[in-house]
């Protein structure tokens, strides 16, 4: 079976690591939001790219799921010392990433090249593709009517503002990562990580060509929401503040019609019947990935369920 991932953030790399450990690797493809990625430093950043490639080569901060593990901060040490910006934490194993992929790019290479080459040096076997290798910026509508660029409402403001929606600049005009769409069109299953449905999928939906490709594909999401909680950052105060119930039923309801089954956690097995009455299938288990055990077995129930699924569309 040919697997699609979109992901992005925390939770979209732990699904993906669990996904690699079960699915062979020239079938999986990872698809992975860019609207995150800004310039700091002069340096080209790309937090979700990193947090997933540091993931799947076992490079990721277990800690914090983000940044480099057992990284050292002489450089921001230095530059808080000198009175320069610190908001943006750099560790300086990261930093090495931030800046051999800026001095690429300069020189001409495209971001999914980039990607390419960092994956064959940390030994990912996966196919990871960037959405897009032209820029496209997820920009924050506040309540204030203040328009913040994606980190500066994330990481500046730790997603204090009331959010009033979302804009993705260059979304218009980007175009898929040459083999994202070819990606899309040969996969038997699509999977939809538990990431931040607005601001890590969004984008990646957002581009031309991807939403056609998918209403033609079997989709299916997992919940990055349990108990009405995302287990990591503000999805469900995003939700509540656009005036949503933060639950699975929301979720549903954001990739209709595109979705055709979800995973939704056992505290959320309420919602399973109205999930099932918008036409899309819904399983209840325990998604909650609290170590490499649990991203496996998460892996392998979307990988069945969506098997199950698959089977039924057939029908």
């Amino acid at each position: 079976m040919k697997v699609v991932a979109l992901a992005g953030g925390v939770g979209g790399a732990k699904l993906v690591d669990g996904l690699a450990q079960c699915v062979q690797p020239e079938n999986l493809t990872v698809i992975v939001n860019t609207g995150d990625d800004f310039h700091h430093f002069g340096l080209h950043i790309s937090p979700d790219l990193d947090t997933i490639c540091y993931t799947l080569a076992g490079l990721a901060n277990p800690e914090t799921g983000w940044g480099r593990a057992g990284d050292t901060w002489v450089v921001m040490g230095e530059i808080e010392r000198l009175g320069g910006p610190t908001w943006f934490r750099l560790g300086d194993r990261d930093l090495a990433t931030h800046l051999e992929r800026t001095r690429r790019l300069q020189q001409g290479e495209r971001l999914s090249e980039v990607v390419t080459a960092f994956c064959q040096a940390w030994g990912v076997k996966v196919k990871v593709l960037p959405m897009s290798d032209d820029p496209v910026s997820t920009v924050v509508l506040t309540k204030e009517g203040i328009e913040l660029g994606f980190q500066d409402y994330f990481v500046a403001r730790q997603c204090q503002p009331e959010v009033r929606g979302f804009r993705f600049v260059g979304s218009e005009t980007a175009q898929p990562t040459p083999g994202v769409l070819e990606a899309l069109r040969r996969a038997d299953l699509v999977v939809i990580c538990p990431s931040n449905p607005w601001v890590s999928i969004g984008p990646i939906l957002a581009l031309p060509g991807v939403r056609e490709t998918l209403m033609h594909k079997v989709v299916v999401a997992v919940s990055p929401l349990v108990g009405g909680q995302a287990l990591k950052g503000p999805a469900a105060k995003m939700f509540r503040e656009l005036g949503w119930q933060p639950s699975p039923l929301a979720i549903a309801h954001f990739y209709q019609p595109l979705l055709r089954g979800i995973l939704v956690d056992v505290s959320d097995a309420v919602w399973a019947d109205e999930i099932r009455r918008l036409s899309i299938i819904p399983e209840v288990t325990d998604i909650v990935m609290r170590n490499i055990q649990d991203r496996i077995r998460l892996a392998r129930k979307v990988i069945a369920f969506g098997q199950k699924v698959v089977e039924t569309s057939a029908l």
